[in-house]
């Protein structure tokens, strides 16, 4: 029987995941600008220790594209918010990650890498949005849209 994960990687590519890797003071970061629920967008930066265990999230609520379908994800209009976050990361370097899921809750929307189970298999899936989910073996090189 498969066990949840407690580690998965998260490797930066050029479709959802252009910013992942370490800050200038170690810490392991994740940012994106395709978070989604409802009618709301957000740009989210999210932080873990350098020892991969979850830290904080720095959340800002923007405009979402005009005309996009629900339940789809795109670029949010950040108004030069990703900028301004990978700012605060200091000399920061683009590359893969090893870390652990986590859920946070702001302002009543549920934010992080949560574990999910579906008939026995589980999967770790961005949220919110739901955008992207990774599967065994956790190695971030694939992940499902």
């Amino acid at each position: 029987m498969a066990q949840a994960p407690i580690r998965f990687t998260i490797v930066p590519d050029d479709y959802h995941v252009p910013y992942a890797g370490t800050a200038g003071d170690g810490r392991r970061f994740f940012l994106s600008d395709e978070l989604f629920a409802k009618e709301s967008a957000f740009v989210g930066l999210f932080l873990w220790k350098a020892d991969g265990t979850f830290d904080e999230v720095r959340i800002d609520e923007v405009g979402r594209p005009a005309g996009l379908p629900p339940g789809q994800a795109a670029p949010a209009d950040d108004d030069g918010l990703v900028a301004a976050r990978l700012a605060e990361l200091g000399d920061y370097v683009l590359e893969p990650i090893e870390v652990e899921p986590f859920a946070e809750d702001v302002g009543g929307v549920t934010f992080g890498w949560v574990v999910q189970q579906f008939e026995g298999e589980y999967s770790i899936n961005i949220e919110p949005g739901d955008f992207i989910a990774y599967y065994e073996p956790w190695d971030g090189l694939e992940y499902d849209t």
